[in-house]
């Protein structure tokens, strides 16, 4: 029998080896063998070791440095329930095919079903992600084959080691060696209309450029902070069916998934043809429908017709000059002055819900930042974390999220990261998004939908040591980011009420609804 001080070694350094060079490690008793030897690879430089004692904020933390970094990132733990806090984060890595390895340590198989404390089974515990149970040494590098992956590793006691020799002498990282994809073509015809979903089918942005630089077709992205090029609004002027109904396409080319509006979905499911391009497709998003499915993103060719393009752009136009006449404090007039004065070369992270709905409707497109968000399955827990994983990356992370999403993850902030990162806490009471849903109005809204938290949230947050303000005005969110400093900051931006919130959102949607019909004749 190996002793597991050799098989923790030995695992570490198969994957230090693969260029595995960031582990979140959660303290506990069964993976002794493991921290101590991630605490003596970080100690001679070969890995960044982060410790959170919370599993389901370290899983997320970890899945946001995988995000930012396009790496596969460990996260491990101990025995018994901290494994299953793994598990909402391992759902959000899966449905996005995010490189997350889970390394849990559990006790010997023989213990199973016998009474022992803090044992379960462990193996498969996650369902559809592919667990690797081992009690003997085994090549962990050869497992990472793409999206989240699941070790589980029995050791038996002694857990702690009985020598002090150099395990880790000779250590040779190897480089990957990426094949390229094979390059294929697309005609598309001339009226058709390229959406681009928010995770962008797991491609990077510059893949997509890459692939949509021959041709001019109207093009929507539900992240418009990555493609200046995007008709920018499409989701509130395309709410009307009329509007819809003028600017059908013979086709749409969706990349990705469609995840945001309804109004974005309805104008896909309304197009003639549609051709889908996402590689998840061959095995989490199997029964996707589609006229045409492909697995891998083509180059994209094909004359347009200029009088389709013409008003697609004078849609866009027309929308865009209503939206920016808005000058209604707002939570989307807020997070459109956020997205618009971000510094170049930053990272946002844009929290599920409410949030990421004004980014897609109300930002103007542009380029210059790296934008992530959870969309796997667009949860609202550990987005803090996730934020916190992806300021590992860079010099300056920014994150918008609404207040019950920020409360949903306050462990976060007992580890706060040390690069420049700001999150902007959209503070409406509860939560918005429900205000423009049709459950808004029935019997019992507030309690079961609006679910007002009434928290003094410039006082919890000052619990935590951390750096506050608030602000209620477009110039007040433009000095916050100029003044970004080192550390973490919360901003506080204090918005009207929910009820208020929604009618004003109906507004605006129909004096964007009357601008397009009027200025393209549409009506």
């Amino acid at each position: 029998m190996i002793s597991s001080t050799d098989l923790a070694r030995a695992t570490l350094r198969s994957l230090i080896e693969s260029g595995v060079d960031t582990y979140v490690l959660s303290p506990g008793s069964r993976n002794a063998p493991l921290s101590i030897a991630l605490y003596e690879a970080s100690q001679k430089g070969l890995i960044d070791l982060h410790v959170k004692i919370d599993e389901r904020g370290a899983g997320f933390f970890a899945l946001g440095a995988a995000k930012a970094s396009g790496k596969y990132v460990a996260v491990i733990c101990t025995s018994g329930t901290a494994a299953a806090n793994y598990h909402p984060a391992l759902l959000e890595a899966y449905h996005a095919h995010n490189d997350l390895l889970i390394i849990t340590a559990d006790r010997p198989a023989r213990l199973r079903k016998t009474g022992a404390n803090q044992t379960t089974n462990q193996s498969h515990i996650f369902g559809n992600i592919p667990t690797h149970d081992h009690a003997e040494i085994f090549d962990a590098a050869s497992l990472l084959t793409g999206g989240p992956i699941h070790i589980n590793i029995q050791f038996d006691e002694p857990l702690l080691p009985s020598d002090e020799k150099d395990w880790l002498a000779g250590i040779s990282i190897k480089a990957g060696s990426a094949e390229a994809p094979k390059e294929s073509q697309l005609e598309i015809s001339p009226n058709s209309v390229v959406v681009i979903g928010h995770d962008r089918g797991i491609f990077s942005v510059e893949a997509i450029n890459k692939a949509l630089a021959g041709i001019e077709h109207p093009v929507i992205a539900e992240d418009p902070l990555s493609f200046p090029y995007a008709i920018g609004h499409a989701s509130i002027f395309l709410a009307d069916q009329e509007i819809r109904k003028a600017l059908k396409p013979e086709q749409v080319i969706v990349i990705g998934r469609t995840t945001l509006s309804r109004s974005i979905n309805s104008f896909v499911n309304e197009a003639p043809f549609s051709v889908v391009i996402d590689p998840r497709m061959e095995s989490i998003d199997t029964e996707r429908s589609a006229d045409q499915k492909l697995f891998a993103l083509p180059k994209l060719s094909g004359e347009v017709d200029d009088k389709f393009l013409a008003s697609w752009q004078g849609a866009y136009g027309s929308a865009a000059q209503t939206i920016e006449s808005d000058s209604q404090w707002s939570e989307r007039t807020a997070i459109r002055a956020i997205c618009e004065n971000l510094p170049r070369d930053s990272a946002l992270f844009v929290g599920s819900s409410r949030p990421i709905r004004d980014v897609e409707g109300f930002a103007s497109p542009r380029s210059g930042i790296s934008v992530f968000a959870n969309r796997g399955l667009a949860g609202i827990d550990g987005n803090i974390s996730t934020a916190f994983g992806i300021s590992e990356n860079f010099e300056r992370t920014f994150a918008i999220l609404g207040d019950i999403t920020f409360q949903h993850d306050l462990s976060a902030l007992v580890s706060t990261p040390s690069n420049s990162t700001t999150i902007f806490l959209i503070d409406n009471n509860g939560g918005g998004i429900f205000s423009t849903l049709p459950q808004a109005g029935v019997a019992g809204f507030e309690t079961i939908f609006g679910t007002p938290q009434n928290t003094n949230l410039e006082k919890l947050i000052s619990g935590f040591d951390i750096p506050v303000t608030k602000v209620k005005t477009a110039s007040d969110i433009e000095r916050s980011i100029l003044r970004a400093a080192k550390g973490l900051q919360i901003i506080i931006v204090e918005v009207p009420a929910r009820e208020q919130m929604a009618a004003s959102m109906k507004e605006i949607y129909q004096s964007v609804s009357n601008a397009v019909r009027m200025g393209d004749n549409f009506a």
